[in-house]
């Protein structure tokens, strides 16, 4: 670990601090979704293999995770691969399972109290990368702080027509029929059934894009874009998107005065 002078050490220590008192942490997003972009770009604006920016996003995978334990979020999904990006180059693909493999050597969800999950077809995962996703789940499954879900070989067009797919094999068998497939019955049949929808997701590296991501579960998602390449986004990125999120009215089709209304009445009930 390189030695950071104690001038430095302070001085980045006020910043945050000062974030800190900018957030609300009453009101901090139970789910927090993120499309981690730019990883590719990074590496190219430094003359290095596009597997280095990779590299480079799980060290940022990491500090995410620890801050998002620190502040209190519940939930973190993670858009790792898509099943858009098994049409990458052979190496890049190969490289990338080898990542997802010694990342999740990591001791961060134990030191943080991080339930594992993952999230996608992983049927077309290879053999030694299921497994060890299988075991991580396993050894955190105990974990209580937060859980950090990982969106591998994932689409929300796949999800939603495999969800699809399953409600009408249960109406065709005669569990459930078509008049009584309601939204939260809809939803039960999602891979993210239990969760939380989020109700922040940030997209890192300066499109202006979902790609296929939790299509179903970000209706009223507040969406946040920042033109950071995912490897040099940091704690202090992460909470400039909570700031953004709690300076918004959530309206959910209501006019600002219900919502304001209503917002009143929850936190004089949490009195």
């Amino acid at each position: 670990m390189p030695h950071v002078p104690q001038r430095q050490r302070l001085t980045q220590h006020k910043q945050d601090k000062n974030m800190d008192q900018t957030i609300d942490h009453g009101r901090i997003p139970r789910h927090i979704a993120v499309i981690m972009d730019g990883n590719g770009r990074w590496a190219a604006e430094r003359g290095l293999p596009r597997t280095e920016g990779h590299k480079a996003g799980v060290d940022t995978v990491r500090k995410i995770t620890e801050e998002c334990a620190r502040l209190g979020v519940e939930w973190l999904t993670l858009y790792t691969f898509s099943t858009e990006n098994w049409n990458r180059p052979a190496d890049e693909v190969s490289a990338l399972m080898a990542l997802v493999l010694s990342s999740l050597e990591d001791s961060v969800f134990m030191k943080n109290n991080v339930r594992f999950r993952v999230l996608g077809d992983t049927a077309r995962l290879p053999g030694d990368v299921r497994a060890k996703l299988a075991a991580t789940e396993e050894r955190t499954a105990g974990n209580t702080a937060m859980t950090m879900v990982v969106a591998l070989s994932y689409s929300a067009r796949w999800e939603i027509t495999r969800a699809a797919r399953l409600a009408a094999e249960d109406a065709a068998a005669g569990k459930i029929t078509p008049g009584g497939i309601s939204e939260e019955t809809f939803s039960g049949y999602l891979a993210t059934s239990g969760m939380p929808d989020p109700e922040l997701l940030i997209r890192t590296g300066g499109e202006l894009r979902v790609s296929n991501y939790l299509l179903w579960q970000i209706a009223y998602s507040e969406l946040y874009f920042c033109d950071t390449y995912w490897p040099d986004f940091n704690e202090e990125g992460l909470r400039k998107a909570v700031a953004s999120y709690q300076a918004r009215q959530r309206r959910f089709g209501k006019t600002g005065e219900q919502a304001a209304m209503e917002q009143q009445q929850a936190q004089q009930a949490e009195r």
